[in-house]
């Protein structure tokens, strides 16, 4: 089978060392004679997987002390309703930014806990652009962002420096730049983009803003009792986990979020030229917000697209169809995704602007 350029959002490309290792342990697991499918998740040696998988992201993130790391289930999407479920008693109110589906999705069910005041929205231009005049309420019990915004290709390159507590989903942009994880009370992530396979949800918090709320919650959504049985109230998702540690000790070995970055500039560069030189295609996004993660283009003749895309995947480029609230294409370029890959696509464009001259 010819080499796939994997351009999808996510459940994403992970690192070819990472796929064999983790390949390897589903038929035999180290010296324990089963496979990673099998092991109980209470034996030493999937409890000092948990611990050095907290261990990488608290060092390549350096998540200064007072902070915890979990992981836990249901993707972002159950973080939502689970952060305000913990944070925000019925009578306070929190302060959101809408900035994409993702972002307003958390709004509309922190609205089930308590009030919401959204102090900015670009809903109306179809979110291709990040709000920045906006005040964030001295009064609100936290200020709530989304970081990167898979489907319109729009990332926040700064952080407000808000006078409460912040909290970020960081689901698709987590580990691909560096941030001061001391600007927030609580970062969550889906692990789908860059972290490992989906199922995984990593969530690092502050402790202490943690038990002052006055309603009742329920103990598989209490960060309180996940922080207690260290990621291990009920069963996680073990091979979940195994390959998130696989992947960040790739990260690691890689040169850890710096190099990362380094690349991820690299590769959108590259891509932003050519979108910008030819004149067959054109970004949909406001230039200072373009994400590094997920770059949304479409063609000025719409009616080319189909043959292009067809002209793409023949050389091995999939997941490049934008997702039907943008239209046109979606090249998503996570870490593990080699600057080659970016090249290929480049050229593919070069060429069919050649094909159509």
């Amino acid at each position: 089978m010819p080499h796939k350029h994997n351009f999808g959002a996510g459940p994403c490309i992970l690192p070819q060392e990472v796929f064999e290792q983790a390949a390897q342990a589903v038929l035999s697991w180290g010296d324990t004679g089963l496979s990673i499918l099998e092991i109980s998740h209470r034996t030493p040696e999937f409890e000092s997987v948990v611990a050095e998988s907290v261990q990488l992201i608290k060092e390549l993130m350096q998540v200064p002390e007072g902070y915890e790391v979990i992981f836990v289930q249901g993707g972002a999407s159950l973080q939502f309703g689970m952060l305000p479920m913990n944070l925000l008693n019925e009578e306070e109110s929190a302060a959101y930014l809408d900035t994409g589906v993702w972002a307003n999705k958390a709004l509309k069910e922190a609205k089930l806990f308590g009030n919401v005041n959204v102090v900015a929205s670009s809903k109306e231009a179809n979110y291709t652009f990040i709000p920045k005049d906006f005040q964030i309420p001295t009064d609100a019990k936290y200020f709530h962002c989304t970081s990167n915004n898979t489907i319109y290709g729009t990332q926040m390159q700064s952080f407000p420096k808000s006078p409460v507590s912040m909290i970020c989903d960081m689901s698709s942009d987590i580990l691909s730049r560096e941030i001061k994880v001391a600007d927030f009370d609580l970062i969550y992530a889906g692990a789908q983009k860059n972290i490992g396979p989906a199922g995984n949800t990593v969530v690092i918090l502050k402790s202490e803003i943690l038990g002052k709320v006055n309603r009742k919650i329920t103990s598989m959504l209490d960060y309180r009792i996940h922080i207690e049985g260290g990621s291990m109230y009920n069963t996680p998702p073990v091979f979940a986990i195994y390959v998130a540690m696989l992947n960040l000790r790739w990260l690691k070995k890689q040169g850890g979020v710096k190099e990362m970055e380094r690349r991820n500039v690299e590769k959108a560069n590259l891509l932003y030229s050519e979108i910008d030189r030819n004149a067959m295609f054109k970004g949909t996004c406001a230039i200072e917000d373009r994400s590094k993660m997920n770059i949304c283009f479409v063609m000025n003749d719409a009616s080319f697209e189909k043959e292009f895309l067809q002209m793409a995947e023949a050389l091995g480029c999939v997941g490049l169809k934008g997702h039907r609230s943008v239209g046109g294409f979606r090249a998503s370029m996570y870490n593990a995704l080699p600057l080659a890959s970016v090249q290929v696509l480049v050229d593919t464009m070069k060429n069919f602007e050649a094909l159509k001259k």
